[in-house]
C-alpha cells in the first residue's frame, strides 16, 4: 500500500542510488523515461537532482510544465524500465507499448507510474545555467510516497525493510543492459 513519506525524510527513497523512472506531462501529452543519474541534493526544502538530456521528450514536457515525478521501479519492472530507457517517446507511446499504467499525482500534474515502490512528486527549481550546461535538473520534492511492503515509514524515519522480496527490490544500472538488484539490508548501529 502506498503511504505518505515525511518530506524531511524523502531523500531516503533514492539515497541508495536506484534506477528511477521519470514521468512528466504537458499540453495533453505524457511520457516516461528511465534515469540512472538521480540523487538527493538538499534537505529543507527537500531537493533532488536528475540528469535528463535536452533532446528528450520527457525533458521538453518538464521544461513546459516545470513538474515531474521521479519514481523507483522494483526488480519486477526491470524489463519495462530498460525498454523505456532504450527508445524515444517521440516515436512510440511507451505506456502502451510496454504495458505501463499510471495514476494521477496528488500535487503535480505529472503521472505516477503504477507498480513502483517509491514516488517523489517534484516542481522544478529555476537553475537555467546548470540545466543548459549539464542537463542537470534540480527539483523540489512537494510530495513523497512509498510502498509499505518495501519501506517502513513513520513520522521520524524511513527505512528499507529487511525482508523485501526479490521482485520488489530496487535495482541499479551498470551498463549495456546489465543491472544489480538490491541485496540484504543490514545495520551497523
Amino acid at each position: 500500500m502506498r503511504v505518505a513519506v515525511p518530506l524531511n525524510k524523502c531523500y531516503r527513497l533514492i539515497n541508495h542510488g536506484p534506477v528511477t523512472l521519470v514521468s512528466a506531462a504537458a499540453n495533453g501529452q505524457t511520457n516516461v523515461m528511465a534515469a540512472a543519474w538521480t540523487m538527493p541534493l538538499d534537505f529543507d526544502p527537500p531537493k533532488i537532482a536528475v540528469v535528463i538530456g535536452a533532446g528528450d521528450l520527457t525533458r521538453s514536457l518538464i521544461d513546459a510544465s516545470r513538474e515531474l515525478v521521479v519514481q523507483v521501479p522494483p526488480r519486477g519492472l526491470a524489463e519495462q524500465t530498460d525498454a523505456v530507457g532504450s527508445c524515444t517517446g517521440r516515436l512510440v507511446d511507451k505506456w502502451l507499448k510496454f504495458g505501463l499504467s499510471s495514476e494521477p499525482g496528488a500535487v503535480v500534474n505529472a503521472p505516477l507510474v503504477t507498480g513502483c515502490v517509491a514516488w517523489l512528486e517534484c516542481r522544478m527549481v529555476d537553475e537555467p545555467s546548470v540545466e543548459q550546461r549539464y542537463d542537470l535538473l534540480i527539483a523540489e520534492v512537494v510530495a513523497a510516497w512509498a510502498d509499505d511492503a518495501v519501506y517502513s515509514v513513520d513520522e521520524t524515519t524511513v527505512r528499507l525493510r529487511d525482508d523485501v522480496p526479490e521482485h520488489l527490490r530496487a535495482f541499479h544500472h551498470v551498463a549495456g543492459g546489465a543491472y544489480v538488484a538490491d541485496g540484504q539490508v543490514f545495520s551497523v548501529r
